[in-house]
């Protein structure tokens, strides 16, 4: 029987210029239908609103997330999966820089979700696994490609046609993490010095080198340098940059405005 509920919980900090994303949807926060349409629902209401800059994603409690709702793909008519991915993938989509802060299980469309954000940042105890194989089945929301680009195209495919875990410094070691911390409290810090970080930058420039990255990254070389080149001509035009110089020019903190 198909599971329903499961509530993403979306609050504002540091003056509203993060907003934070919650997966609450008991012990292991899986993921429902209802689930994933709520993350699109929330990035489209993040996306519209320029006061916030960073976005952190969690899951509540021990575990990131177990994963999707077994039994309720079986309530989807099949051409309605092929649309599959376009709801937990919006932070791909998404202007601003998402953080995932992982702890515990990490697995299936929980993976895929995490892997459609910017940065990983996770835990010893961490868990990352694609185990649809086990069911007769595949990544479908964007788990086969884009683990592939950040492992390795051997190593994903061991991973998701065995579905064998990935531990937490395996994951850092190869990529899929950016950080591997001690435990629970020690990740609230480290994602909490990145945010900081980041909202120390030009909203402007930050989001213009995330598109690049993300659009240059998968074409060839010199079409990347290319996009490279004009974004880094556009973004010279910027107030942000002029404040950028000011201010690197009278050795005090640049305050930026996102133009």
């Amino acid at each position: 029987m198909p599971l329903t509920g499961g509530q993403i919980r979306l609050d504002r900090t540091h003056d509203g210029r993060v907003a934070n994303l919650t997966i609450d949807h008991g012990r292991y926060n899986v993921i429902t239908m209802e689930t994933r349409r709520l993350m699109q629902d929330r990035f489209t209401e993040i996306d519209a609103d320029p006061t916030v800059q960073v976005v952190v994603i969690r899951g509540e409690g021990e575990h990131f997330t177990s994963g999707g709702d077994i039994a309720g793909f079986m309530e989807v008519d099949p051409i309605d999966l092929t649309d599959l991915g376009q709801d937990v993938t919006a932070a791909a989509r998404s202007p601003k820089p998402v953080i995932v802060a992982i702890d515990g299980y990490c697995f299936g469309v929980g993976l895929e979700l995490a892997l459609a954000a910017d940065i990983r940042i996770a835990t010893d105890r961490s868990r990352f696994a694609l185990p649809e194989m086990r069911l007769g089945m595949m990544p479908g929301s964007g788990g086969t490609q884009r683990l592939a680009r950040l492992i390795g195209l051997s190593r994903a495919k061991y991973h998701i046609l065995t579905g064998e875990r990935i531990t937490g410094q395996q994951a850092l070691d190869w990529g899929l993490t950016s950080h591997n911390c001690a435990d629970a409290d020690e990740l609230e810090k480290r994602v909490d010095e990145v945010v900081t970080m980041l909202l120390g930058y030009s909203p402007v420039a930050l989001r213009t080198a995330k598109e690049v990255l993300d659009r240059g990254v998968d074409g060839p070389l010199y079409t990347g340098i290319e996009l490279e080149r004009k974004a880094y001509a556009m973004l010279r035009s910027t107030k942000d940059f002029a404040e950028g110089v000011a201010a690197f020019g009278e050795k005090r903190p640049p305050v930026f405005q996102g133009r």
